[in-house]
């Protein structure tokens, strides 16, 4: 936590904390340390937010601290999944940056307010993204050559375990139909790469997502197959390694 925030942001802070573990309690020792403050002053600033009507009541015993009740929640944040998934990417790369701390406080609140069900997509999507849990990069026309970017069909045949129609040209601009079965996206420098079961050969296989002339999102939900990405071939330009959500 930043030294010196202000008492309205600690106890904004305060209430958020609590949300993400509720039920669970934390204690005022635990709740000191994390603002860099006094038992004393966690305990004055609870007593604040209980006379204001957040209901925050304790919890007594070895194992005991101050609860949220989960009943209180904000509104559900009406944003799709990858949408979600997007903003988790941007705030996630700060990294080290002086608004890293607000990211993380940030991405805090975005899982908090988001309904289970597409928070639960979002991380499913994270996974197989090569992107941080709890997005992918920007979501260009399929036919366009942007380094980097994820064509929509990609994203939905992943998000919804379809299998997908291709149009494919390799290095030397020959053009094939083929019909994969998506497993991951990952990416390297300017490109980006999506990992696959190629139907038309048989075997794992990796396209540039540059590459990708059409796509089209068939009914057949793709089969599960025990596949990591050390079984794929290496191209010219190798992906990096995915970084899966926990």
């Amino acid at each position: 936590m930043v030294r010196g925030m202000s008492r309205r942001d600690r106890l904004s802070a305060l209430v958020e904390e609590l949300r993400a573990v509720a039920p669970r309690p934390r204690s005022a020792r635990w709740l000191a340390r994390r603002f860099e403050v006094s038992t004393r002053t966690v305990e004055r600033d609870v007593n604040a937010l209980q006379s204001s009507g957040v209901p925050i009541y304790a919890v007594s015993g070895r194992s005991g601290g101050y609860v949220l009740e989960r009943s209180f929640t904000l509104h559900p944040l009406n944003v799709t999944p990858a949408e979600a998934l997007a903003m988790s990417v941007a705030l996630h790369r700060l990294g080290s940056e002086p608004l890293a701390a607000a990211a993380r406080s940030a991405l805090r609140k975005l899982a908090a307010v988001m309904p289970p069900g597409d928070a639960d997509a979002a991380r499913h999507l994270a996974a197989r993204t090569g992107q941080p849990p709890a997005a992918p990069a920007s979501v260009p026309a399929a036919s366009g050559a942007v380094p980097g970017a994820v064509p929509p069909a990609v994203e939905r045949a992943l998000r919804e375990h379809r299998v997908l129609r291709i149009g494919y040209a390799d290095g030397a601009g020959t053009l094939t139909e083929r019909c994969v079965e998506p497993v991951a996206l990952s990416d390297q420098g300017e490109h980006g790469y999506l990992l696959a079961w190629c139907r038309l050969r048989g075997a794992p296989r990796v396209f540039r997502t540059d590459r990708l002339r059409r796509g089209e999102v068939m009914e057949e939900t793709a089969p599960v197959r025990s596949l990591t990405p050390a079984d794929f071939p290496v191209p010219a330009s190798p992906p990096a390694p995915l970084r899966r959500a926990a």
